[in-house]
């Protein structure tokens, strides 16, 4: 015993010497076997990057597409570009600026996209390398970017901008040129206005050197680029916003701000061939039809076969307030208007052909909305939409908890989606995704990963996430087990979270055994069992549990303050009221009508429950209101298959319950844990006591709290999901909004104060459960055999430790009760507990005991034949000899504590300045670490059992709630977070990972061949009706246009340009150009050599025939003739 008392006084020096700056401190008394554990993980194991992201684009303002290559283009109002492929073939970058980008525009079939940003800045990008990078960026200086025009197979960029000019710029090499359209020069002198901003810029189909202009006024201008001016004008009374030509050259369309599109020919331009109003109603008189909302879209694309296609977006009628946004589509004398679940920010439509110049046979609309991605099939009737394989529906109800699951067992993946398939929607098209390029990356990383959503609606999403790739596999609806519609007087209770009361606030499950627990925000608990068979369930079983508010002194050992648990010896029952003492409601009242007691926030379903296949529920635990006062939030969660156990924990305490037996077993509170007990000895308080001082404290303050805890936690729930929160530097004002609903009460003397309407009385005394760790552990000190235990974390650092007694498998197992006793503190640290494991001699990791998974619904010998009971108790340790290392994270520092003498061998101060937001102890390179995510950003790890910090990246900065909730650590080196409430963001801390990241990523570019240009046709050819081509060369170049002004535009290299080579011809393009330069050189030479060759035989030729002649002139005379 001395030598456990000379621990005990080293670990309390230790403690006071101890600094955040501190690596991890052995103890001096560590047990030689201590030394022995060989620690694997060094710094070199560990690198931070992010890897993919998935979900969809937040905040989306454009969208371009490659014809050829069949990849689709997102931008966003955070500057942030998404790059879609094939299903699984998905890309992020971002401009640095995190300006709006307000167009895309792709070198079709040569892996290059130009974006225009809201800055005035425009960039090329490389999309030829797995992770693009910009090659070139131009900075406008003088002039606002309004619209970008890029031909098909051009180097030359019209940009229009707000004062009315055209500027040109060669996408080579990113200068400027001199040739510029003024708008003075554009329209007629005899106007006395502006025209406003350049809103439309394209080209004559069928002559390259004929540019339509469209200004915001209404006025277009047909340009001739060789005469520098205007071949005809065309005038409208309203403001344009769109300008789509027919393939042919011959007219053109314009979209107006009153709902009208007006069809023009190009050689009359004094008035309009066509007006009408797709949305208008006509009036019988002839009159004019009522205005309508703008057409800020229109699209006009012809058919071979048939009618051609008007695809618009808005102009509908003002009289349709409250409808949904439209896209319109007219195809001959038939118009479709089809409603979308969001506002329209853009659309494409899908063409065979990259030409403008040939019948362009639509055969998809991709519409973009504000928070999804549809594609509309044009080829079937009723136009249905195709299924999308992207994983775009993260958002689909905001998220409000998220689990990241590595290296599952292999049978999980198919066993979900075995089941959510059954799920998918009918009526979709039967066409394969239009979007189809790219290519998978060929990625080492093979092993299963799975990531739980929680969602504020009460669903729970499972995805595949294995290889960076995302994809749903099941959806399940806990919002089916209660009642929806509530009457006044229910309502009345539970108005505090009637918003989004099945909201998901956490959730534990077992990958092994497939048991599911999840906690919502109304104090519910369900726990899902996993079957492959549908079942209808009569009545949903319901346990409803009353834990009652504690107020005591602090200071107390053993306050009081909690009503009694249920105890065994009274006999296991499915309503906890039959074993506790009686209630007495008028106590503790100050209302009028009486307190509301024993009534539950939600209610159960009456009817018979149909439950597919899938996750079937099994139990519903409610908290009651007590007294008047609603049931805390769930802080903390755990469920072990094993034990047959579920345990979780508020500020008022925890309890357990066996879903077993469907009993109450244990329900105690926070301050009652710290005093060791007898099994079932421990003598009740009366709960008068308890109720006693909610007398004195008013009601009010009592409703303040309870609000505090639900606005806070629940408003932030929601409203966090698509609203960002402001992010500021300081990392102590950073630390509210950092936290994560479930920890609003971590309020300690170590841990920051927190400005709130809890009570001071509250603050002080409120220790809410904040971890729980099932284990074979050794419960008291001087056990020598282990036993099922439980390890209970607080907020104010304690770690408790708790008995289990579980009767032998089998029917006595259902039968007989299970003991349970508090064994009193383990250890303290600073902050609240995060994250509690266990490791055994060796420091290998010892992951709770779990039950294999069967089939509930199965045969009884099936059943037997695939149950795997629980593993016998490992040895027991020899006397005097420790065999196990507790680890514990919380907020503030990490300890390793031996078992079972409970001495602490190593302890790290992780952070003085923050907090920690995030722990788990996860697996990596065959050896296990402690991944901790801090407030201020950084992201750390720990080896084990000696605490060595590995790895201490400032990975965010910046942070806000909706990271803080969401960010989870997974084994082999993965981590993701919501970066956005739309989208996930993976990333990993493991070397090995990042470097075979390239080959991991999917590729965009493809080679492919660019379709043959339309045949002109023989007449076409003879009498020059076909396309006219332009020698822009000639137009825009330097020798001719001159250079541009220097103050007009800087040019900015990319970081993704290739140094040595020359100048701006680094570029995709530029090797694009050089291999054509290249080609006319060679087949130029080959001309010369050719002419030349040609020169000899015409020579020679007439060297013989001159020799033939003089043969013949001289071939009859004699010598002296000559």
């Amino acid at each position: 015993m001395k030598k456990f008392n000379i621990r005990k006084v080293l670990d309390g020096l230790t403690a006071v010497s101890s600094s955040s700056s501190s690596s991890a401190t052995a103890q001096p008394g560590t047990p030689k076997e201590n030394d022995v554990v060989q620690e694997t993980l060094q710094s070199e194991h560990f690198q931070l990057c992010k890897t993919v992201r998935h979900g969809f684009p937040y905040q989306p303002s454009s969208m371009a597409f490659d014809p050829v290559q069949k990849i689709l283009a997102v931008g966003t109002q955070t500057g942030a570009l998404r790059l879609f492929g094939r299903a699984g073939v998905e890309c992020y970058c971002q401009h640095e600026s995190g300006a709006a980008v307000i167009q895309l525009q792709f070198l079709i079939n040569e892996g290059a996209l130009v974006s225009a940003l809201a800055d005035d800045s425009i960039h090329l990008w490389n999309l030829r390398q797995k992770i693009p990078a910009i090659l070139h960026s131009l900075k406008f200086s003088r002039e606002r970017i309004t619209y970008c025009h890029l031909p098909f197979q051009s180097k030359w960029l019209y940009i229009g901008t707000e004062r009315g000019n055209i500027h040109i710029v060669n996408v080579e090499s990113f200068t400027l040129s001199g040739y510029v359209i003024m708008w003075n020069k554009a329209i007629e002198l005899s106007t006395k206005t502006h025209p406003g901003p350049v809103v439309h810029i394209s080209d004559n189909p069928m002559d390259e050197g004929k540019l339509l202009i469209g200004f915001e006024c209404g006025v277009v201008v047909l340009w001739d680029l060789k005469s520098k001016k205007a071949d005809y004008r065309y005038n409208y009374d309203e403001a344009i916003h769109s300008v789509a030509w027919h393939h042919e050259g011959k007219q053109f369309v314009c979209s107006h701000s009153d709902g009208t599109l007006t069809t023009w020919n190009v050689r009359a331009p004094a008035k309009p061939a066509q007006i009408i109003t797709p949305h208008g109603k006509q009036p019988k008189d002839g009159k004019k039809p009522e205005p309508c909302k703008p057409i800020l879209k229109v699209e006009y694309k012809t058919t071979r076969a048939g009618d051609p296609f008007m695809v618009l977006s808005g102009g509908l009628s003002y009289d349709t307030v409250g409808r949904r946004a439209c896209l319109t589509v007219m195809h001959g004398k038939s118009t479709a208007v089809l409603e979308m679940d969001y506002p329209i920010v853009d659309f494409l439509t899908l063409c065979e052909t990259p030409y403008p110049n040939d019948f362009q046979e639509p055969y998809a609309v991709v519409v973009l909305l504000e928070k999804d991605l549809v594609v509309i099939d044009l080829g079937q009737i009723g136009y249905p939409i195709f299924e999308n394989p992207y994983p775009l529906t993260v958002h689909e109800s905001p998220v409000t908890c998220c689990e990241y699951f590595a290296d599952c067992p292999a049978e999980l993946i198919p066993a979900l989606y075995s089941v959510g398939s059954r799920q998918k929607r009918q009526g979709y098209s039967k066409k394969e995704w239009p979007i189809s390029g790219g290519n998978w990356g060929q990625g080492a990383q093979s092993y299963p990963e799975i990531i739980i959503t929680g969602h504020a609606d009460g669903s729970i999403k499972f995805w595949d996430a294995s290889a960076l790739m995302l994809q749903v596999l099941y959806k399940l609806k806990t919002a089916k087990v209660f009642e929806r519609a509530r009457g006044k007087e229910e309502k009345g209770g539970t108005d505090i979270v009637e918003e989004d009361p099945f909201a998901i606030q956490t959730l534990s499950w077992c990958p092994e055994s497939r048991m599911l627990c999840v906690a919502g925000v109304s104090a519910h608990i369900i726990i899902y069992r996993f079957s492959k068979q549908e079942v209808n369930t009569d009545v949903v079983q319901l346990l409803e549990v009353r834990m009652q508010c504690e107020f005591s002194d602090v200071d107390s050992p053993d306050p009081g303050g909690e009503q009694t648990p249920t105890l065994p010896t009274s006999g296991a029952s499915s309503s906890p009221q039959e074993s506790e003492p009686p209630t007495q409601p008028s106590t503790g009242s100050n209302s009028s009508d009486g307190p509301r007691d024993n009534i539950p926030c939600l209610q159960v379903r009456s009817s018979t429950l149909k439950q597919s296949p899938g996750y079937q529920v099994e139990l519903v635990i409610q908290l009651v209101w007590v007294s008047g006062e609603p049931p805390q939030q769930i802080t903390s969660l755990a469920i072990n298959s094993s034990y047959g156990l579920v345990v979780f924990g508020n500020s008022n305490g925890l309890a357990v319950v066996d879903y077993l037996q469907k009993t109450l077993l244990f329900n105690m509170g926070t301050s009652e844990l710290y005093s060791p007990s007898e099994p079932y000895q421990r003598q009740p308080h009366s709960p008068r006591k308890a109720r006693q001082p909610s007398g004195d404290i008013p009601v009010a303050s009592c409703m303040s709290r309870i609000s505090f805890l639900y606005t806070e936690s629940v408003k932030k729930l929601r409203s966090s999901h698509f609203t960002l929160c402001d992010s500021n530097d300081g990392s102590n004002t950073s630390e509210d909004r950092c936290k994560s609903p479930t920890s609003d009460a971590k309020d300690n003397s170590f841990s920051r104060s927190r400005s709130s309407s809890v009570t001071s009385i509250d603050r002080e005394s409120r220790e809410a459960i904040s971890s729980f760790h099932f284990c074979e552990s050794f419960p008291r000190k001087a056990d020598g055999l282990m036993n099922p235990s439980l390890l209970v974390g607080t907020t104010q650092g304690s770690v408790m430790m708790v008995a289990l007694s579980l009767p032998p498998t089998g029917d006595q197992r259902l039968q007989q009760p299970v003991g349970i006793s508090s064994c009193g503190t383990l250890v303290r640290l600073k902050g609240g507990i995060l994250t509690m494991a266990l490791l055994d001699a060796a420091g290998t990791l010892l992951p709770p005991s779990y039950e294999q998974w069967y089939d509930p619904n199965a045969s009884d010998e099936e059943k037997e034949k695939n149950r795997r009971r629980r593993p016998a108790s490992p040895p027991s340790s020899q006397e005097g000899q420790d065999s196990q290392y507790a680890v514990l994270c919380s907020e503030k520092q990490a300890k390793v504590v031996a078992m079972p003498s409970q001495t602490r061998v190593y302890k790290h101060n992780i952070t003085e300045t923050s907090f920690v937001l995030r722990a788990d102890v996860v697996l990596m390179a065959g050896a296990n670490c402690i991944a901790c995510f801090c407030a201020n950003g950084h992201i750390m790890t720990l080896s084990l059992p000696s605490l060595r910090p590995l790895l201490d990246v400032n990975y965010l900065p910046l942070t806000d709630m909706r990271i803080a909730r969401t960010f989870c650590f997974s084994n082999l080196g993965q981590a993701l977070y919501l970066t956005s409430p739309t989208e996930i963001q993976r990333i990993t801390y493991s070397q090995e990972t990042c470097d075979n990241l390239q080959e991991m990523l999917s590729e965009l570019f493809t080679p492919v061949e660019t379709p043959e240009a339309p045949n002109r046709g023989f007449f076409k050819g003879l009498f020059g009706g076909g396309a006219q081509s332009l020698d822009r060369e000639d137009l825009f170049g330097e020798t001719a246009a001159g250079k541009a002004s220097r103050s007009l535009a800087q040019h900015i290299p990319g970081p993704g340009s290739m140094e040595g080579m020359k100048g701006a011809a680094s570029g995709v393009v530029g090797d694009l150009a050089r291999a054509r330069i290249a080609l006319d050189e060679r087949g130029q030479k080959l001309g010369e050599l050719e002419e030349r060759t040609a020169a000899m035989m015409a020579s020679a030729e007439s060297f013989s025939k001159h020799a033939h002649d003089m043969m013949l002139k001289y071939k009859d005379k004699k010598w002296y003739q000559l």
